[in-house]
């Protein structure tokens, strides 16, 4: 899945986590069962591309992010340079509970675990799809989710 090859030390991202990335980030809910990786994109691909995620796409979601006190991890994760950290704890506050149950219930993890993975593969995934340190719009971030 290209952008997320190497955006995760050490492996790939589960397939629970990556619906729960889409859901974020351009703003498809795919169902998990019984989808083809194929449907998946396909879904992906038809989407209109302002639909823009859970927070308005990228852009949204590190604003959210930044408002919730992790304004200093999320340019860490945008500009050039090593990312900090983030917390579950402090990604599921910024997300909120709603937010988190809905990503959980569609991805088909606990809670708990869907905040470790996504605390885990958001710095790095933000990372990779900000490569010259600006956040692309949702046409773009749908394309390098494609590509």
């Amino acid at each position: 899945m290209g952008i997320f090859d190497d955006a995760v030390p050490g492996g790939n991202i589960s397939k629970p986590i990556m619906i729960a990335l889409g859901a974020l980030l351009v703003g498809k809910l795919l169902s998990g069962k019984g989808n083809t990786d194929d449907e998946a994109a396909t879904q992906q691909a038809n989407a209109p591309a302002n639909d823009g995620g859970l927070f308005g796409g990228l852009g949204g979601l590190l604003g959210k992010l930044t408002e919730a006190g992790q304004g200093a991890a999320v340019d860490s994760w945008v500009k050039p340079g090593p990312n900090q950290p983030i917390s579950p704890g402090s990604l599921g506050g910024a997300l909120g509970s709603q937010t988190i149950s809905d990503l959980a219930r569609q991805a088909g993890v606990s809670e708990q675990e869907l905040l470790e993975q996504l605390a885990k593969v958001l710095p790095g995934v933000v990372d990779k799809a900000t490569p010259q340190g600006q956040v692309p719009n949702n046409a773009q971030l749908s394309a390098l989710l494609r590509s």
